[in-house]
């Protein structure tokens, strides 16, 4: 059948963000380790600390080329989800989703608190559990207002912590210059906990969380300019290679042992104070509250994008996509909001519970988009990619991730079950909401095995459940072939049966001028369309058209199927058109 797509309506487009933006928004949260993460490797690693640092520099520049490569080839929101999204099943993706959501709440909670207890050093009346809500309250407003707003907030404070940070690593080496290396000799004398490889162990796994935050650019790459994300990827880089060994090593060099342990929860406020006085150490503290704050802000930028994507894949209620005037999705910042708000409360700001979930989530979000890369190279291996990361870097990056995850299980071994405690119930909302179909189902089974005689006290019968049942799948897909054999259009068929709630099916085929359809397609689809009873499949021709980003918001606002609804097979590199392009279709073969 062909089809009238006269009335047509282009794609708007909102203001991208430039590099400096784009690397401030992420930036804070992973320049933010340098206030917390050289006392943790100095305990761990003692006087080798900022050997522990540099091999997490050197973990960080592997992983440039693991996230260039997919989110080059996928340039869509959601990071690890997104990439496991396109090269595996959905609920796969949402287990990678759900570990992200964690890492973002455990950050904004830790980050905003730890905030507090700077500002605390300053001001001892100041009520630290009010102080961090309102702090959240805040950074809510703001992303609710709009990224290109928050933005502006966020580059301020990025700036002021670089140079903060700069200042004092200026200081201290004019210090260490004035003052000789006694302290240094001193402390390379004291004897380790163990051997140097038991310390460079734990002290390299306790300071891989000094990357939380690597990750967040992938997660609202699409409100970046074109080529904006792997400059993001080398400024973080840049930034925690120079800035926390160097820290940590002027910790080692100005400050004995015992002073390190002591002034660990404001390391780099005290190592200011010993180096410049009392007031570079109200500057440190002053822009260790702002910066932490900004690592919030990274936090609602981050997960706003990632639950945006989540909501329209339908891995969670459709409420969270109404918007503003601004065009920001209110309910996801608000729910976030009022997450972070409960966690606190219930931990009373324990930080040390909060790690637990901190931990373990990051490190397995950068475990997954290793394997999501690989996954990519396996199944979509004909899409383009600006950059690839070779098989050894993964090998050592994946691995190394893996060891800091079982250093930390080991350093830690109650942060397991925290983890657990909050992993548990995050996973089962989104489960239920991917498998609403089949309870939905059993529950309409229970119903009609007692609504006869219960009629007329049940608020709800079968055939309410039945009608529910029917609206969720009355939602239509598309996939767009270009000719493909039975084989592949099969694949697409049982992956939507397995992975969609729907019971209708587009099959688009795209004809230029003067082309034909496949002889044999039209019968494998009819064929195929009695392979599958549980779907009514619809067979397409679309002539005389060209297959790109307008043919598709065309037929989105025509046929009202969202984007990411519809499938295409991997294109290959004579395909015209970046991923991103085309609006978030999905890869389905």
């Amino acid at each position: 059948m062909e089809k009238d797509l006269s009335n047509a309506v282009s794609p708007s487009h909102a203001p991208k963000l430039k590099e400096l933006s784009a690397t401030a928004i992420c930036g804070n949260d992973i320049t933010s380790s340098c206030l917390y993460v050289s006392a943790l490797a100095i305990i761990y690693a003692g006087q080798y600390a900022w050997v522990a640092l540099l091999m997490v520099g050197g973990v960080l520049y592997l992983f440039r080329s693991i996230y260039g490569e997919v989110v080059g080839a996928l340039p869509l929101n959601g990071g690890a989800y997104n990439a496991l999204l396109n090269t595996t099943s959905k609920s796969t993706a949402s287990l990678a989703a759900c570990l992200t959501l964690l890492s973002y709440m455990a950050t904004a909670v830790i980050s905003a608190s730890e905030a507090m207890h700077y500002v605390h050093h300053l001001w001892e009346g100041l009520p630290i559990i009010y102080a961090t809500i309102g702090l959240l309250a805040l950074f809510m407003g703001l992303t609710i207002m709009g990224i290109g707003e928050s933005s502006i907030v966020a580059v301020i404070i990025f700036i002021t912590h670089i140079f903060t940070l700069t200042l004092l690593v200026v200081v201290g080496a004019i210090f260490l210059f004035n003052n000789g290396v006694d302290t240094l000799s001193l402390n390379y004398s004291q004897p380790l906990q163990g051997s140097i490889w038991k310390a460079l162990f734990f002290g390299f796994a306790a300071a891989m969380l000094g990357i939380s935050g690597f990750e967040s650019s992938a997660n609202f790459v699409e409100e970046q300019a074109p080529g904006v994300f792997p400059k993001t990827l080398r400024n973080m880089w840049l930034a925690v290679t120079i800035f926390n060994p160097l820290t940590a090593f002027l910790a080692i060099a100005i400050l004995p042992m015992a002073q390190v342990a002591e002034n660990q929860t404001a390391l780099l406020a005290f190592l200011g104070e010993v180096t410049g006085g009392k007031w570079l150490a109200v500057l440190v503290s002053v822009n260790a509250a702002m910066v932490l704050s900004g690592a919030v802000l990274t936090s609602y930028v981050g997960v706003t994008g990632l639950v945006h994507r989540m909501t329209l894949d339908r891995c969670l209620p459709q409420f969270l996509l109404i918007t503003n005037k601004r065009g920001s999705a209110f309910l996801i910042m608000i729910s976030f909001f009022l997450l972070c708000v409960s966690i606190l409360l219930i931990t009373k700001g324990d930080i040390a519970a909060l790690a637990g979930v901190y931990t373990i989530s990051f490190l397995s979000v950068m475990a997954l988009f290793g394997v999501g890369n690989i996954l990519l190279k396996m199944r979509r291996n004909r899409l383009p990619r600006p950059v690839r990361a070779s098989g050894m870097v993964l090998f050592v990056a994946i691995s190394a991730v893996l060891a800091a995850l079982v250093g930390n299980a080991i350093l830690n071994p109650p942060y397991v079950w925290v983890f657990l405690k909050y992993f548990i119930p995050t996973v089962s909302v989104v489960f239920i909401m991917l498998f609403r179909i089949r309870l939905l189902r059993f529950f309409t089974y229970l119903l009609q095995q007692i609504e006869q005689p219960l009629e007329k006290i049940l608020p709800i019968t079968s055939y309410t459940m039945k009608r529910l049942i029917s609206t969720i799948k009355s939602q239509e897909f598309v996939f767009f072939t270009r000719g493909d054999n039975i084989a592949n259009i099969n694949q697409v068929m049982r992956y939507i049966v397995e992975n969609e709630h729907t019971s209708r099916l587009k099959i688009v085929n795209v004809l230029g001028e003067g082309e034909e359809p496949p002889k044999k397609l039209m019968h494998e689809v009819e064929v195929l369309d009695r392979a599958y009873p549980e779907l009514v499949v619809d067979f397409v021709i679309i002539r005389g058209r060209h297959f790109g980003p307008e043919l598709i918001q065309e037929l989105s606002s025509k046929w009202k199927i969202p984007k990411n609804f519809m499938f295409i097979g991997s294109p290959g590199d004579r395909f015209p058109y970046g991923l991103q392009e085309l609006g978030g279709v999905r890869l389905v073969i």
